[in-house]
């Protein structure tokens, strides 16, 4: 699964899943540590790349960026302005074919004097885009940093007009409604298989010698060439989800040009992780923050009427599944789609009103507000196709994965048992892997000395299930001199520029001024949403969020 969200809508490493070790440290039934993974020791790049990122990023400090009005198609306001730079498509061969990365910008705000950089963004995924992230100087959390930083977003290679790549045809991709079952038939399992072969053999077809370029160590690399073309001699940088993975690995290839990091909501690093063993353990941790919206819910039964228990709430979900398998709502949502809205409120808690409201509006009859929230926007299908095609590319290039079915069916079985919730659409977004045509790589074990990288700032929410709280603590024991703030008790995805003041603080501290706490901090979790009436309140709620990482 994705560690990421498009425009409100999930799937998983925003579609279905990624990422770190639960909480007690616990394992999978038949899993040994490194089975069907890259074990990765201190794997460095080839030194035809190595000396090709330098080639690049010369090129790229010479040109730098000539910005200009964005294209409408990028829907950003005036006061934004685009570019973009070329990248080598293989870093062995940087003279050879480049593609071009689009880049937005839009300049500090305060004095000049007091102008500090450039601050690059990258929201995760992979294959999310920040070409929003300008549109952040207008938010008032983000008020003091606009202000001191060009805030920079940008389209990683594959993603948006970077030289996108497809492999299905969108309007196929997002066809419903469909089924979601938690105990699939050996049938049903055939047929996901047939459908994920037929995934990675789109992306050989369509994406072609590029495809296996499409990978994090390049991610890394590319963003080294766009600080080049910024004109930074250093880079400062922002990164949630998989963003923090991309941070991490430009740290540890290019440790000299890093000024300022922070990374938000960490993917747990460790080469066997990488990416089998994050998904497992994402499936199981989605399953605790189910629980929490569950029990939330039935706090407020006064105003849903769907359960005074956790209990009695799953009870109306499975509910509204079971109807739906039977008449999708609109035409258009099924059990899939319903599993999908509700992945949101497992994401973010800012999404539990709307989506409580949904669901008690349509087992009343009422359908609408359960249409508004999970049926697929057609508009919104390239993007999200493109999206998926650049993580499945990204996760399934990055490292080995288990070849034998038995093996995925073992694991996932087993833990379908205790994690039913989220567990096999998981399996079913990066099941491709399985059957991937291009090399894989060995992930490099991200790690540095005290004193090798300056101190990087890592954020966490402790009940975090897109990328669980251990992984940021393992990230924070393998950067020497990084210092980790919690946002305690609390579970949304994605704490930076959000509503935790405390954190928020930090952050500012940080950025602005070159402070951290000593090791570790601690923040009072943000107020869980107050429940509201079956209304367009919930609707303008959740409307007011900016973009989702």
């Amino acid at each position: 699964m994705s560690v990421r969200v498009w425009r409100g809508v999930f799937g998983s490493l925003v579609l279905s899943a990624l990422l770190a070790t639960p909480a007690g440290g616990a394992t999978f039934p038949g899993v040994a540590a490194g089975e069907g993974t890259g074990q990765g020791s201190r794997v460095r790049a080839n030194p035809l790349e190595d000396a090709g990122v330098l080639t690049a990023a010369a090129r790229a400090g010479t040109a730098g960026i000539g910005f200009g009005p964005c294209a409408a198609v990028e829907e950003l306001p005036s006061y934004v302005e685009c570019g973009t730079v070329d990248v080598p498509v293989d870093y062995a061969r940087p003279l050879d074919r480049q593609i071009p990365l689009t880049v937005s910008r839009v300049r500090a705000g305060g004095p000049a004097a007091a102008r500090q950089g450039a601050l690059v963004y990258n929201p995760g995924g992979p294959g999310g885009s920040a070409m929003y992230f300008p549109k952040a100087s207008r938010w008032p959390e983000w008020k003091r940093i606009a202000e001191a930083y060009d805030l920079v977003g940008y389209a990683p290679r594959g993603v948006g007009r970077s030289a996108p790549l497809s492999c299905q045809d969108p309007a196929d991709f997002t066809k419903s409604p469909t089924q979601a079952p938690t105990a699939p038939s050996a049938p049903y399992k055939q047929e996901r298989i047939a459908r994920a072969k037929a995934y990675a053999r789109g992306c050989a077809r369509n994406g072609g010698a590029d495809l296996r370029h499409i990978n994090s160590l390049n991610n890394a690399r590319d963003l080294e060439v766009l600080r080049a073309a910024l004109g930074e001699d250093k880079l400062t940088y922002a990164g949630s989800s998989y963003g923090t993975y991309l941070g991490a690995l430009h740290a540890v290839l290019f440790p000299g040009h890093v000024r300022r990091m922070v990374l938000d909501s960490a993917v747990d690093p460790s080469p066997d992780k990488i990416w089998y063993r994050n998904n497992l353990e994402q499936s199981l941790a989605f399953e605790g923050r189910w629980a929490d919206f569950r029990a939330w819910v039935a706090r407020h039964d006064a105003t849903y009427g769907l359960g005074t228990t956790a209990a009695g709430v799953q009870h109306s979900y499975e509910l509204a599944r079971a109807r739906l398998a039977h008449e999708p709502a609109g035409g258009k949502v099924g059990p899939e789609q319903l599993r999908s809205a509700f992945l949101q409120a497992a994401y973010f808690d800012d999404y539990w009103p709307r989506r409580a409201a949904a669901l008690a509006k349509y087992l009343k009859g009422d359908p609408s507000a359960l249409i508004a929230v999970a049926a697929p926007d057609p508009e919104e299908a390239v993007e999200e196709e493109n999206g998926n095609a650049v993580y499945t590319a990204v996760e399934c290039n990055d490292a080995p994965w288990p070849t034998d079915w038995k093996v995925w069916d073992r694991d996932n079985t087993a833990l379908a048992r205790r994690a039913p919730f989220e567990t096999w659409a998981n399996v079913w977004m990066n099941l491709p892997c399985a059957y991937w045509p291009a090399p894989r790589q060995r992930p490099l074990d991200v790690r540095a000395a005290p004193g090798v990288l300056p101190p990087l700032l890592i954020l966490a929410a402790e009940r975090d299930a897109a990328t669980p709280y251990e992984g940021s603590l393992e990230l924070h024991r393998r950067l020497g001199g990084s210092v980790l703030v919690t946002e305690q008790d609390a579970g949304s995805h994605g704490i930076v520029g959000g509503s935790n003041a405390c954190v928020n603080g930090h952050v500012d501290a940080y950025l602005l001024e070159g402070r951290t706490p000593v090791r570790r901090a601690s923040c009072a979790p943000h107020p869980q949403p107050d429940p509201v009436s079956l209304d367009q309140r919930a609707v303008e709620r959740e409307r007011a969020l900016p973009p989702a990482v």
